[in-house]
């Protein structure tokens, strides 16, 4: 079976989608990274919630692990060597929940603001180029 010109330009225009979502993920994960990283480094962990909302430590705990997963998905999507896509996916998959769980945590300290709009814009992101991945 040969392919047509309409098939390979399909084939090209699919494989820049896959790019730029990778990219825009990849970049997605390392603003969030630097924001997480941000926050811990200088110390702008501060609690305003009720004594039944999280303890400080795990917002800590959270932006320590939203870190390391959005360095690591980062480094894995910007290395130019292929992945297996089911890999892939669950390290995708994974990055999304910690970045929601994380932005979920940040919604109850006060100064967060910004880490939870980071981290819930890397979630996104996640989301998107997971549309572009073969179906699991």
């Amino acid at each position: 079976m040969t392919s047509t010109a309409g098939e390979a330009d399909r084939d090209r225009q699919d494989l820049v989608t896959f790019l730029e979502e990778a990219f825009g993920c990849a970049q997605a994960c390392a603003d969030c990274a630097r924001s997480c990283a941000g926050r811990i480094s200088a110390g702008r962990i501060s609690f305003t919630g009720t004594h039944d909302g999280p303890a400080p430590q795990d917002l800590r705990r959270q932006s320590v692990l939203c870190t390391e997963v959005c360095d690591a998905t980062c480094a894995m999507l910007s290395e130019q060597a292929h992945h297996d896509e089911y890999a892939l996916r669950i390290q995708v998959e994974w990055t999304r929940a910690m970045c929601l769980e994380c932005a979920h945590i940040c919604d109850r300290y006060a100064g967060s603001e910004e880490c939870a709009r980071v981290c819930r814009a890397c979630a996104r992101a996640c989301t998107s180029f997971l549309t572009v991945l073969t179906p699991a």
